[in-house]
C-alpha cells in the first residue's frame, strides 16, 4: 500500500497515521483511493509528495523512531536540499527583542556559511532564522504543522512565499488539513528529525521549543542553548536546557565548528565617518540612543543622522529603544 494513501485517509479522517492501518475503514477508503489522480491535483497546485519508501527521503529524518509515511512538498528546490546539513533554530513565538536580534544573526550566519537553516515559520524565533537566512542569500526550510498549502501563521505568508522560492515549505500533513494544537509537537519531530544540530534560542519552562530540543536529544543529536538572564521568564526553558548538558550557544562559530566551517566576511557597510564609528561602539554591545550620545558627545542631530544611516545600510536595527548591530 503507497504511503500517499496513508497520507491522504490520514487527511480524510483528521487522525495522525505512521503505519499502514489494519483496519475495514482504511481498507474501504484504499479501495476508492485514485493515486494518479491525486498526485496530477498535487502538481496542479505546485505540490509534490515525498513518501517515506522514496531514495531521496532525507536519511536523518528516515532515522527517528516515528518517522512520516512520507512529506509534501512546495517550493522551487528540489527533494535533494533536505538531505543537505541543516540546522534547525527553534524558539519563543512570543521573544524578546534581544532573542529575535539572536535568531535573525543566527540564521543569517549560518545560511551565509552553506548551512540550511530549518524552523517552523512561527511568530518570532521562527521567523526570524528564515529571514536571516533569506538575507544572507541562503536557503531555509519551513516545517508546517498543518496542509502543505496553508500559511500559517496568515501573518508570515509573505515569508512563506521568499522561502518557497529558493527552498522548501514542508509538512507531513496534506493539502487542506487545518492547524490543529496536537499537531505542533508532531510537527517538532520532523524539525529536529532532519537536523543534525538544533539551536534554542528563547523558550519558556514549557514550549514546543523544548520539544523539540527533547526529541532532538532522544535521537542524539547535539543540542545549542542560548543562555538568557536568570530573571527572564524567555529563558527559563534554554537555561534549563543548559543545565542538562545542552551546549552553550555564543556564537554562530559555535556550530560552525561542528561542521568544519568558516563564518562568512560580512561586508563593512559603506557609511560616513561617523556612522562607521557608532557601529564600532555597537559592536561591543546594543545601546540606546542616550547611551550613544553621551559615548560619542554627537549632538542630537548628528547622532539621529548616523543612526538613520546605519538603519538604511541594514547595519542596525532598533527594538524598545535599543539599537543592535544585525
Amino acid at each position: 500500500m503507497s504511503e500517499l494513501t496513508i497520507a491522504a485517509f490520514a487527511a480524510e479522517t483528521g487522525s495522525h497515521v505512521l503505519e499502514h492501518p489494519r483496519n475495514a475503514r482504511f481498507a474501504a477508503f484504499a479501495r476508492g483511493f485514485d493515486g494518479a489522480s491525486y498526485e496530477a491535483r498535487l502538481r496542479g497546485s505546485g505540490l509534490r509528495f515525498l513518501p517515506r519508501s522514496d531514495r531521496s527521503f532525507p536519511r536523518l529524518l528516515a532515522s527517528i523512531h516515528d518517522p512520516p509515511v512520507g512529506l509534501f512538498l512546495r517550493g522551487l528546490a528540489g527533494a535533494q536540499l533536505l538531505e543537505r546539513p541543516a540546522v534547525a533554530v527553534v524558539g519563543a513565538r512570543s521573544c524578546s527583542p534581544y532573542g529575535a536580534h539572536v535568531a535573525r544573526a543566527c540564521g543569517r550566519a549560518l545560511a551565509a556559511a552553506g548551512l540550511v537553516v530549518v524552523s517552523g515559520l512561527a511568530r518570532g524565533i521562527d521567523g526570524e532564522a528564515h529571514r536571516g537566512a533569506l538575507e544572507a542569500g541562503g536557503t531555509t526550510v519551513a516545517v508546517l504543522g498543518c496542509g502543505v498549502d496553508r500559511d500559517y501563521p496568515a501573518a508570515n505568508r509573505e515569508l512563506a512565499s521568499r522561502i518557497a522560492e529558493t527552498g522548501l515549505v514542508v509538512s507531513e500533513y496534506a493539502p487542506g488539513v487545518e492547524p490543529a494544537p496536537w499537531r505542533f509537537p508532531a510537527r517538532n519531530r520532523i524539525i529536529a528529525g532532519l537536523c543534525a544540530i538544533t539551536v534554542v534560542v528563547e523558550a519558556r519552562a514549557a514550549s514546543g521549543a523544548l520539544i523539540t530540543a527533547d526529541l532532538a536529544l532522544e535521537e542524539g543529536r547535539d543540542v545549542f542553548a542560548v543562555p538568557g538572564e536568570i530573571t527572564s521568564a524567555l529563558s527559563a526553558g534554554t537555561n534549563a536546557l543548559l543545565g542538562l548538558g545542552a551546549t552553550p550557544f555564543t556564537s554562530a562559530f559555535d556550530v560552525l565548528e561542528r561542521y568544519g566551517l568558516e563564518a562568512a566576511a560580512e561586508p563593512a557597510p559603506e557609511v560616513g565617518a561617523r556612522a562607521a564609528a557608532m557601529l564600532e561602539r555597537l559592536r561591543e554591545s546594543p545601546a540606546s540612543a542616550d547611551e550613544l550620545a553621551r559615548a560619542s558627545k554627537l549632538d542630537p542631530g548628528d547622532l539621529a543622522a548616523a543612526l538613520t544611516e546605519l538603519e538604511l545600510a541594514g547595519a542596525i536595527q532598533e527594538a524598545e529603544g535599543v539599537f543592535r548591530v544585525l
